[in-house]
């Protein structure tokens, strides 16, 4: 089991040695591996939204909203404005709602449309049929 993993750990440094910037662009993909945070960042996509309009849109607790809303913040995808005493939470890129939109697309494809696409081999890796 040790040397499988030690397998892949190597595996995986032969691929972001040769494809500068797949680490970095990996790190979004932690975060929206989430289905709630993911709902909360189509709803924030559709329009800025409060804590209380993302809690009844969902039907979350406010403080969950508000827990994840903070991750979205420290990872970049979402920001917020304070007016007042209310904070308004929308997406700090349109990226976002572009990979959001086509994450749901994807999954809502007739799964033939999506076998007959052809994936690339990474380098170094061999095709299996």
């Amino acid at each position: 089991m040790v040397t499988l993993q030690f397998v892949y750990a190597c595996e995986w440094l032969c691929l972001t040695d040769t494809q500068p910037g797949l680490a970095e662009a990996a790190q979004p993909f932690k975060v929206l591996g989430n289905e709630s945070r993911l709902w909360l960042l189509h709803l924030i996509g559709d329009e800025p939204r409060t804590v209380g309009a993302l809690a009844s849109a969902t039907g979350m607790s406010q403080p969950l909203v508000s827990q994840h809303l903070k991750t979205l913040r420290l990872a970049g995808p979402v920001t917020a404005n304070r007016t007042g005493k209310e904070v308004t939470y929308l997406l700090a890129d349109r990226h976002v709602a572009h990979v959001v939109a086509d994450a749901l697309e994807h999954v809502r494809e007739p799964a033939t449309a999506t076998a007959a696409v052809e994936r690339p081999t990474p380098p170094g890796h061999q095709q299996t049929p």
